[in-house]
């Protein structure tokens, strides 16, 4: 099987806007899962409804960074930029086997 790309992301919006945050990310999931490159793309929230994580998995760099391109992807960052109570964490993980 091919190597993947796995992405897991922390993101943590400001309290009064973790609705939009969240609807945000929900409206692009079908579009994003739609991409060429694009093997899963599923988000979670933590129980206080603080903390939103994405877990991407891509075939490669070059299909993550075609999705950091699209128009619906962009409009997610510049909302995130007012948004978020901090930068996102973003973990680039390997798989083990």
């Amino acid at each position: 099987m091919p190597k993947s790309l796995f992405i897991f992301a922390e993101i943590k919006p400001k309290s009064e806007h973790f609705e939009e945050a969240k609807k945000a990310i929900v409206s692009i999931l079908t579009q994003t899962r739609a991409e060429e490159g694009c093997r899963s793309f599923n988000l979670f929230n933590s129980p206080d409804q603080s903390t939103l994580y994405l877990f991407e998995e891509w075939d490669d760099q070059t299909a993550l960074d075609k999705h950091y391109t699209q128009p619906y992807t962009a409009e997610v960052f510049k909302a995130y930029e007012d948004w978020l109570a901090e930068p996102p964490r973003i973990l680039p993980l390997d798989s083990v086997r």
